[in-house]
């Protein structure tokens, strides 16, 4: 019971390392950029794709969606599903709060889908595809991010998932919308950028 619990242990933390993988900051540096303090200071997906462009921004994208996948497969492989969803959640909190970085990350969406990903697979497409449409029509990322997070486990009640596994995806989603609070209040004012440079 001790060792099981000082596997977890480690995997979480392993996850969170994992989450903290500076995506973002190493695509800016590449081109002389500190992302920090740069438009939103965001070190995400949508800030990098303001400053430098929908193929960078994709980068970004497909890295931090990897940190979610990695973690997850690491969770399922070492135990199961729930330990999956586990280390899932711990790349997120690395993502958004970087100790090497005083806690100060991204939002953790990419990151989230890369749970979903490898959890969820053909609901993540339908997610995705959402997402990309939403993203074409308003121009702006954090809509589709806002909207298509209280879909997802919805989505899963009607494809059949256990509770609690609803109610995971609810948490993590629940955490994730906190961390937009600000595009929220630009959304409302109407000052929230758009995201032209993402949409080739």
């Amino acid at each position: 019971m001790i060792a099981t619990s000082i596997a977890v242990v480690l995997m979480f933390l392993l996850s969170y390392f994992i989450g903290t993988f500076p995506s973002a900051i190493m695509v800016a540096k590449s081109k002389g950029l500190d992302i920090m303090h740069v438009g939103s200071g965001n070190p995400g997906t949508s800030n990098i794709a303001r400053a430098m462009g929908w193929k960078y921004g994709a980068a970004v994208l497909i890295m931090d969606v990897g940190k979610g996948s990695i973690a997850t497969v690491i969770g399922i492989f070492v135990s199961d599903r729930g330990l999956g969803y586990l280390c899932g959640a711990a790349a997120i909190l690395g993502h958004m709060f970087p100790l090497q970085r005083k806690f100060k990350g991204g939002k953790g969406v990419a990151t989230g889908a890369g749970i979903i990903f490898v959890m969820q697979f053909f609901v993540m497409l339908l997610l995705l595809v959402m997402w990309f449409v939403m993203l074409k029509l308003t121009k702006k990322a954090s809509i589709g991010s806002i909207v298509l997070l209280p879909l997802l486990p919805v989505f899963l009640a009607v494809a059949g998932s256990p509770a609690w596994e609803i109610w995971t995806t609810i948490g993590l989603g629940v955490i994730i919308e906190i961390r937009h609070t600000a595009n929220i209040k630009r959304l409302l004012s109407g000052s929230e950028p758009p995201l032209g440079g993402v949409v080739p």
